[in-house]
């Protein structure tokens, strides 16, 4: 996971000294974990998929494809430029671990999130 971005589970429990900026990116809070042990710099809530699209993905291998693109569309719209923004001028500052509940890691909203910041970059275009 080269780039500015990386992503973890939020579970895990010492968060290592070079993780950056650490940055909740679910939508909901994750069971059981308590704000302390989180760690965490922010909630980013408005980054995650809609609760619509999260619903219809509900974590299945075979619609990741499927859930990375319209995930994308979602990112790059209006609504979350502002959430976007802000993790891009973080990156700009410091390296930045995206966090998640997800159990299936490489199936999140956070593995695609930091591919995709990584594959557009720090800057907006």
């Amino acid at each position: 996971m080269g780039g500015r971005f990386s992503y973890r589970r939020i579970y895990e429990d010492t968060p290592p000294s070079q993780d950056g900026r650490r940055v909740l990116v679910d939508r909901l809070w994750p069971r059981g974990m308590s704000k302390e042990r989180a760690h965490l710099d922010e909630w980013l809530r408005d980054v995650a998929p809609s609760d619509d699209l999260r619903r219809w993905y509900h974590h299945d291998p075979q619609l990741f494809a499927d859930f990375r693109d319209r995930y994308i569309a979602e990112l790059e719209d209006a609504g979350h430029r502002p959430a976007v923004e802000h993790l891009r001028s973080l990156a700009a500052r410091d390296k930045v671990t995206l966090l998640t509940a997800t159990k299936d890691l490489d199936h999140s909203e956070a593995a695609v999130l930091a591919h995709w910041l990584d594959s557009v970059g720090t800057t907006s275009g």
